[in-house]
């Protein structure tokens, strides 16, 4: 067994040789998350935002999926692949947004809320999934919201960020779980403005899990495909990008000749990462795909309780 520590090109390169080789011998497929470190995205069969990932995850053949995420989204993948192994490199690989809704809160919540129908973010836990009629991602969220008639009645959660944007966006007023994603929710408006006032030239765009009042400074909001999609298209040659900073490593092999500000998380200018995310490292990789462990592991009943509301998402996103 490899230990949980990656030094030395050569090292990295061996691990790499010997995980690309399992994988073949396996017929097993790695996906993963552009919150991931460069040397995982690179070495990736697919990589993705929330909504591809879990499309790849539901057409994939691969009896084995290595997922390179947090736990929520390997537990999608199972929910989508029940008769397949899905394995997860750290299980302590969380979600500070997913932690922020704990199933039994919810379902009080949402048993106070009669009539309403339950639209919830994807990054939120099987259970919470399984009390949900419909899930969305931050690619599709307004197209998921929209299907349902105005005068619906609907709770959102957990991202209550996401949520007030998305009704401002289409005019509704959906009831909010007061959940919010650490990453997004600690960057600060000073942080920004400083950084625009420093690089007047610069576009800011932005991920809607970011607090409102970032929101309304920003040039572009999308979600992470799309604001990696914006910068490829984009004239500007220099972004201010109020997400985590994985995104970064995709938008610089894109776009070479284009300059990437990343917003600090605090006064001693760290990086804005994921701490979760950043827990899969390629040790790691290489010993859940060589011992298949560790493995998610949900009940047929929460699986099927689930499985529906990802289906319907999956099913509203193709028209």
């Amino acid at each position: 067994m490899y230990p949980d520590t990656t030094t030395g090109s050569d090292n990295k390169k061996k691990i790499i040789q010997e995980f690309q080789e399992l994988k073949k011998k396996k017929n097993a497929i790695l996906l993963a998350h552009y919150y991931q470190i460069p040397e995982i995205q690179d070495i990736a069969d697919f990589i993705g935002d929330s909504l591809a990932l879990s499309q790849e995850a539901f057409k994939t053949n691969a009896p084995i999926i290595v997922f390179a995420g947090v736990h929520f989204m390997a537990e999608t993948a199972k929910i989508l692949n029940p008769e397949k192994k899905v394995l997860l490199p750290d299980l302590k690989a969380g979600c500070s947004l997913a932690d922020s809704c704990p199933p039994e809160e919810f379902s009080k919540f949402k048993a106070r809320h009669p009539g309403h129908v339950v639209i919830s973010y994807i990054n939120c836990s099987a259970q919470v999934k399984a009390l949900s009629d419909v899930i969305c991602t931050s690619s599709n969220a307004v197209k998921i919201v929209e299907s349902f008639p105005k005068e619906q009645k609907i709770i959102f959660a957990p991202d209550k960020n996401l949520g007030h944007y998305i009704n401002s966006l289409t005019g509704r007023n959906m009831v909010l779980w007061e959940g919010s994603c650490e990453v997004h929710d600690v960057i600060q408006t000073e942080a920004i403005v400083k950084l625009k006032l420093q690089n007047p030239d610069a576009e800011l765009i932005a991920h809607p899990e970011c607090k409102a009042v970032i929101l309304q400074m920003a040039d572009y909001i999308g979600s992470t495909t799309g604001l990696l999609e914006y910068t490829k298209k984009s004239l500007s040659k220099k972004f201010i990008v109020a997400t985590e900073t994985g995104i970064i490593h995709q938008m610089r092999k894109y776009s070479p000749d284009k300059e990437f500000l990343i917003v600090p998380a605090d006064e001693t200018c760290s990086c804005n990462d994921c701490p979760y995310m950043k827990m899969n490292t390629l040790p790691k990789l290489l010993n859940c795909l060589k011992f298949e462990k560790p493995e998610i592991t949900l009940s047929g009943e929460l699986i099927k309780k689930a499985r529906q509301p990802i289906l319907r998402m999956l099913e509203i996103s193709k028209s």
